[in-house]
């Protein structure tokens, strides 16, 4: 028999003799037939690095540090830490990826629910959510979040989402400053002057932003009545078409996407640059026009009072027709930008013209080829049942396209108004014998008027038959 004492951080786990299950305390006997086991009971250190991926199929890594250990006020969360995880070490692999797993686990599934932006921007709402689904599966094993930290979002080798975002936002806040600074400038040292010249500027701006918003909105009208019929007269052509030709019509629109979210991309791009030039120009021209004005306020300081009023008006009038001739520039550029405009609207509806032109004629190529298969077959089917015999299957290629009425009627008309010579024959074929024979002496009958035929036209007409009726000539 001991009596055993735990250390501030440890408690005592005793099993055996006289206990139904265990037994948790800070000090107790131990009889024989018992054992008796140290825990300690202070937080961990948890270091990870999850990599997670938003709705929008965008990786990313999640720094955290997680200080982890067990409930010490609620006896039952004690007793499931005793008996799953201090038999381990809780420094052991085995305890750490468990904890890993957890907060893992819980991470991905929340992240997948949210786009990049939302996890981005809601950083604080986000880790309190994954803490309190952690949490929510630490309490079977007795665990508790004593502190937690999420430290800043880490891009996926190879993905610069975050970088270029950063990247963004600096540029963006870099040339905000610049803009306050010379704003700054510009309203200290121009004052009231200054003010006039902005009304001007200001409504002659607006004036020219109405008038290219208005020419915008009827070339968005525009192009978008011209995207719908396209898409209808794509659409029953592709209705019309087989399997194998709607895939190709899918991939050919895949390309074609693929090239216009390039062509967007890019445009957004040079926008960009276009507005940060802008940007800049104006900066320039407002540092140059307040140390024009930092030099005139020191050279007016020291001439005479009749003097320093006429500098002032005459700087007011070359002021004010500066103004005006910038109004006057900036209204061409944005007219110009409209008309550019309308160009691009028109490039795109004469391009889905051409598209759909083209596409009409594949289409008719390809019936052509079609139809030249299914003659060809045609053919090949008639001379396989006539044993490839060439001279029968022209015969009854002669005989099926109404060749010798054509003949006939062509006689006929060369010899209107003549006075032809009437020639009369037979085949000698009585009644009872055609009879008796049938069928196949009707199709003999035929065949034995066709020389006495071309004789007829040879004498009425002077035309000689052509050499493939020598063959008919040879076999009555």
């Amino acid at each position: 028999m001991m009596y055993k004492v735990a250390s501030a951080s440890e408690y005592l786990v005793i099993t055996g003799c006289g206990i139904p299950d265990i037994k948790i305390a800070k000090k107790a006997w131990v009889f024989p037939g018992q054992s008796c086991t140290k825990f300690d009971v202070s937080p961990v250190n948890y270091t990870f690095e999850v990599q997670a991926m938003s709705a929008e199929k965008l990786p990313f890594v999640l720094p955290a540090v997680f200080t982890i250990g067990p409930r010490l006020d609620d006896e039952e969360c004690l007793l499931k830490y005793a008996k799953l995880i201090s038999p381990h070490d809780k420094l052991s692999h085995h305890v750490k990826e468990l904890v890993q797993g957890i907060i893992e686990g819980e991470t991905r599934v929340l992240s997948a629910s949210m786009t990049m932006e939302e996890v981005f921007r809601g950083t604080k709402e986000f880790k309190q959510e994954v803490f309190e689904k952690v949490q929510l599966e630490l309490n079977q094993f007795g665990l508790l979040i004593y502190n937690a930290n999420v430290k800043q979002l880490v891009d996926v080798p190879g993905h610069e989402y975050f970088s270029y975002l950063g990247q963004k936002t600096q540029m963006e806040a870099a040339n905000q400053a610049k803009v306050d600074v010379a704003e700054a400038r510009m309203k200290g040292e121009v004052g009231s002057k200054q003010r006039e010249g902005q009304t001007l500027q200001n409504a002659a701006k607006i004036d020219a932003e109405t008038k290219i918003i208005s020419t915008q909105r009827q070339g968005d009208g525009k192009k978008e009545e011209i995207r719908i019929k396209t898409e209808v007269k794509v659409f029953e052509n592709h209705r019309e078409a087989e399997m194998a030709e709607a895939n190709a019509v899918l991939a050919k629109k895949k390309a074609g996407w693929t090239r216009e979210a390039q062509v967007a991309e890019v445009e957004a791009n040079k926008a960009v640059a276009l507005r940060d030039a802008e940007l800049q120009r104006e900066v320039e021209r407002m540092n140059a026009l307040t140390r024009t004005e930092k030099l005139k306020a020191e050279f007016l300081s020291k001439a005479s009072v009749e003097y320093e009023t006429k500098v002032q008006e005459a700087n007011w009038e070359l002021y004010s027709k500066q103004k005006a001739a910038e109004a006057l520039l900036y209204e061409k550029q944005k007219e110009a930008e409209a008309q550019k405009a309308i160009a691009e609207a028109t490039f795109y509806a004469r391009k889905q013209v051409a598209d759909g032109e083209l596409y009409a004629k594949q289409k008719e190529a390809e019936g052509l080829v079609a139809l030249a298969q299914a003659q060809g077959t045609y053919v090949r089917t008639l001379l396989d049942a006539l044993g490839g015999n060439y001279g029968a299957f022209r015969d009854y290629l002669m005989i099926n396209g109404g060749m010798f009425q054509e003949i006939a009627k062509i006689n006929a008309e060369a010899v209107r108004g003549l006075q032809p010579k009437i020639s009369v024959w037979t085949n000698g074929s009585g009644g009872s014998e055609a009879a008796n024979g049938g069928a196949m002496n009707e199709v003999a009958g035929i065949y034995k008027t066709l020389p006495p035929l071309f004789q007829t036209v040879q004498d009425q007409t002077g035309m000689v038959p052509p050499p493939w009726s020598l063959t008919f000539s040879g076999s009555k």
